[in-house]
């Protein structure tokens, strides 16, 4: 079943920075890793042998035949021949090293999250904010609280973490402002959640994905990404996110001496904002998303692109985007039916997930590059930092630091997708994916781990 570990409160508080300049095909890949957000109990690169070292010896050109040679052992003794297809570019001169099913379309998990982020980073641009509004029906002395998609939405500064994130708090001081300047200090509090449309779950979703907390159902307007108790180890969704967060700010207004009347119900808003808050921007939203796996996030920005790009706010809407704006990209393999990976309906080639990280690692396209930075790293950020993968009680510890990738997973679905460093300074650009029962992360971390220690040339 998908578990998504929550990222968010104290995780949010540290920020990790990790430079890596890598030189590929004669353009400079900026590899950086601002980690937004942290995991909890992030393990620490330093404690892995074989840690890329400040200045890594010379890319020199990988051989074929020396790579399927090395990832042979560990493919074998991981018993995923049947179900394993995988892709892995030396990333300096551009050419295949290893092919195995890599035009074959497999259930890509939330590696589909590496396609929503150049999605949406195609669309509307690394700067691009998402705004929360609060607007008022002087006639019916209410103001009413719009959803603009932003999922990492929180109640107040105590939860807001680094980088900052848009509150409730401040959106309520801004519209008690804004109310005592009309002379009001009476109101009811209505909540918009119209942007999106279309079902809350997606086509593919499992009736359990919400229960277990790995997803809350999709809404424009949700604190939290939906998340009751965020930072806690159990990751339980509230049942109606839009409630709860005009709730939230109910509570914000009155702690800002406003009286608000009755509950939160459902309204329209009309006119002007009287107040409103900025989302982080688009990097930060997609790093984000990259890096705790988050599938609100993920489904909301494919909503993103959607509007943009003129299509229904909807799953169906935010696949067509998708499909859109990859194949403008000249990106082929991917076919969707939702943005966040956990459709069972989705399909992506190993070659597809592998140019697409080589094109936001293109300076040419470096409105992409968050799709890059987002990169958990093994053993340090992000869902690579997990226990048991990359930790020093994991097989694959050898490769912690070297290894740059997107993780997925699902029931019988295994996927790794992103770069490797190795021992003689070459880089690889890599995608994994097993569809075998019983699959886990740790066996493609093995293979990863192959590469890393690979001295190919």
């Amino acid at each position: 079943m998908p578990r998504v570990r929550p990222v968010r409160g104290e995780a949010l508080l540290t920020l990790a920075l990790l430079n890596i300049f890598v030189l590929i095909a004669g353009f400079v890949v900026l590899d950086v890793v601002e980690a937004r957000p942290l995991p909890a109990e992030p393990r620490p690169v330093t404690s892995a042998e074989g840690v890329a070292a400040a200045e890594p010896a010379a890319s020199t050109p990988a051989d074929p035949e020396r790579i399927a040679d090395i990832l042979h052992d560990p493919m074998s003794a991981s018993g995923l021949e049947e179900g394993l297809y995988g892709y892995v570019l030396d990333a300096a001169t551009g050419e295949a090293v290893f092919e195995l099913g890599a035009d074959t379309p497999a259930t890509p998990a939330s590696t589909t999250k590496i396609a929503t982020a150049v999605a949406v980073l195609s669309a509307v641009g690394p700067d691009r904010v998402l705004s929360t509004e609060a607007h008022l029906d002087p006639a019916g002395g209410t103001v009413v609280l719009r959803g603009g998609g932003d999922a990492t939405l929180t109640t107040d500064r105590d939860h807001a973490g680094y980088p900052p994130v848009a509150t409730l708090e401040e959106l309520a001081e801004k519209t008690a402002a804004a109310l005592a300047g009309q002379g009001i200090d009476t109101v009811s509090v209505g909540y918009d959640d119209s942007l999106f449309t279309g079902d809350t779950t997606g086509p593919g979703w499992k009736p359990n994905y919400i229960t277990e907390g790995s997803t809350a159902a999709v809404h424009a307007l949700m604190i939290d990404s939906g998340l009751m108790y965020p930072g806690s180890e159990v990751p339980t969704r509230v049942p109606d996110p839009p409630l709860v967060a005009a709730e939230a700010f109910a509570g914000q207004l009155e702690d800002q001496g406003i009286t608000v009347e009755g509950a939160p119900v459902e309204a329209v808003a009309a006119g002007d904002p009287i107040a409103s808050v900025d989302s982080m921007p688009m990097t930060a939203l997609v790093e984000h998303m990259m890096l705790a796996s988050d599938n609100n996030m993920a489904e909301n920005l494919g909503r993103v692109a959607a509007i943009e790009t003129g299509h229904d706010p909807s799953f169906a809407g935010a696949a067509e985007a998708t499909h859109q704006i990859l194949d403008g990209l000249g990106i082929d393999g991917v076919t969707l039916s939702d943005n966040s990976g956990l459709s069972t309906e989705n399909r992506i080639t190993p070659r597809a997930l592998v140019d697409l990280v080589r094109l936001a690692s293109d300076p040419a396209h470096a409105e992409l590059n968050a799709a890059i930075t987002g990169l958990p790293t093994a053993n340090s950020t992000g869902t690579l930092s997990y226990r048991g993968r990359y930790d020093e009680g994991s097989l694959a510890n050898g490769a912690a630091g070297m290894v740059r990738g997107k993780t997925g997973t699902l029931n019988g679905v295994s996927a790794l997708a992103g770069t490797i460093r190795d021992q003689e300074g070459n880089t690889y650009v890599f995608a994994f994916l097993a569809n075998v029962p019983g699959v886990t992360g740790a066996q493609l971390d093995t293979l990863a781990a192959a590469l890393s220690s690979c001295g190919c040339s």
